[in-house]
C-alpha cells in the first residue's frame, strides 16, 4: 500500500485526509501495525485508484491464481471489528471482481461499530450459519444457502445472531 501511496506521489496526510483518517492510523496500516475495517481499507485502496485485494494480498499479478485452502490466511482477525476475511484470490491490481471469504464472529452487537460504506457493490453468499444484514437502516434474516447484491455506498453491517457466527462469500464488484 505504501508503494502504491507513492508511487502515485501523494503523502500520508493527503490520502488520510481523502479517507477521513488520521495520518497515524494510514501510517499503521502502512506498517502492518494495526488492522483495519474492511471499509477504511476500502476507502483507502479507491484513494490510490487500485482495487481493495490489491490493498489487501499486493501478491504479483498473473493469469492463473491457484490458492490452496491450507495457503489461506484470515486478515485482520480483530474481534472488536466483528468479522475477519479471507482473500480467495488476487489475480490483478485491476481486477474488478474481488472474492473473499468474511467470518462474523460471534459477539455482542453492542460492541459493533457503527455500519460500514465502501465504494464497491457486494454480493454476498451465505456458506455457513445466520446472520442479520443490517443495510440502508433494515435489518435482513438471512442463512446458510441465502444471497443478496447491495450498493456498498449504502450502510450496511453484518450482525451474528448466535454463538456459532457464521461465513460469508463476499465478492465485491467495482463499477
Amino acid at each position: 500500500m505504501k508503494q502504491a501511496r507513492i508511487k502515485s506521489k501523494h503523502t500520508q496526510q493527503q490520502i488520510a485526509d481523502q479517507c477521513g483518517i488520521s495520518k497515524s492510523l494510514l501510517s499503521k496500516i502502512e506498517n502492518g501495525q494495526t488492522s483495519s475495517a474492511v471499509a477504511t481499507l476500502s476507502k483507502i485502496s479507491e484513494s490510490l485508484d487500485v482495487p481493495l485485494t490489491w490493498v489487501l494480498d499486493g501478491h504479483p499479478e498473473t493469469d492463473l491464481v491457484i490458492l490452496p485452502t491450507v495457503d489461506r490466511q484470515i486478515n485482520a482477525d480483530d474481534n472488536d471489528m466483528g468479522y475477519s476475511f479471507e482473500l480467495l484470490a488476487n489475480r490483478s491490481r485491476f481486477s474488478r471482481i474481488e472474492p473473499t471469504i468474511v467470518h462474523v464472529t460471534p459477539m455482542d452487537y453492542n460492541k459493533r461499530h457503527e455500519p460500514y460504506t465502501h465504494s464497491q457493490d457486494e454480493f454476498i453468499y451465505m456458506v455457513e450459519g445466520a446472520m442479520e444484514l443490517f443495510y440502508d437502516g433494515e435489518k435482513h434474516y438471512m442463512k446458510k444457502g441465502d444471497t443478496s447484491y447491495f450498493k456498498g455506498v449504502k450502510p450496511h453491517l453484518f450482525i451474528p445472531v448466535d454463538n456459532d457466527g457464521a461465513k460469508v462469500l463476499t465478492v465485491f464488484v467495482d463499477d
